[in-house]
């Protein structure tokens, strides 16, 4: 399980040991940008798809299909509408999400072609805030695929 920032940061070097990586969005990213969304003093913090998450989990993936290992992911980014395209178009295997989430996920998945889902990705990728990549995926989910997602 790649839970916390320092095995995120050694993913290459953790890939070489064993079979699998699995991503734990709920720890790291509580972790990574140090805001716990439970903690009512705090959780106004947390942001729904902050970029450094965005690349971390980018770097997790390539560190794990350069060893030939899978990459997934689970907790709730997995589950997340609008991280959705772009987790796919990071070339995750698995997204571990609840029953009740996965025909919204199943749908959105379907409705794109691989390679929008890379370069979704990738623009998400250049943006500096969780606004910005939010306002972002909103817009192509809207436009191009004509999906409203909360």
């Amino acid at each position: 399980m790649i839970e916390v920032p320092s095995a995120a940061i050694m993913a290459d070097v953790i890939a070489e040991e064993v079979d699998f990586l699995s991503i734990g969005t709920n720890d790291l990213i509580q972790y990574m940008v140090a805001v716990d969304r439970t903690n009512v003093r705090v959780a106004h913090l947390y942001k729904r798809l902050p970029p450094s998450i965005l690349r971390i989990v980018k770097n997790v993936v390539e560190a794990g299909h350069s060893k030939g290992i899978w990459v997934g992911m689970c907790g709730e980014m997995a589950a997340d509408p609008l991280a959705s395209l772009i987790l796919l178009g990071l070339d995750l295997d698995s997204l571990s999400v609840s029953p009740a989430t996965l025909p919204e996920i199943k749908k959105i998945i379907r409705s794109v072609n691989y390679t929008d889902a890379r370069q979704i990705a990738e623009k998400a990728l250049q943006m500096k805030t969780s606004e910005q990549i939010e306002i972002y995926i909103r817009n192509v989910m809207s436009t191009r695929y004509k999906m409203k997602v909360n």
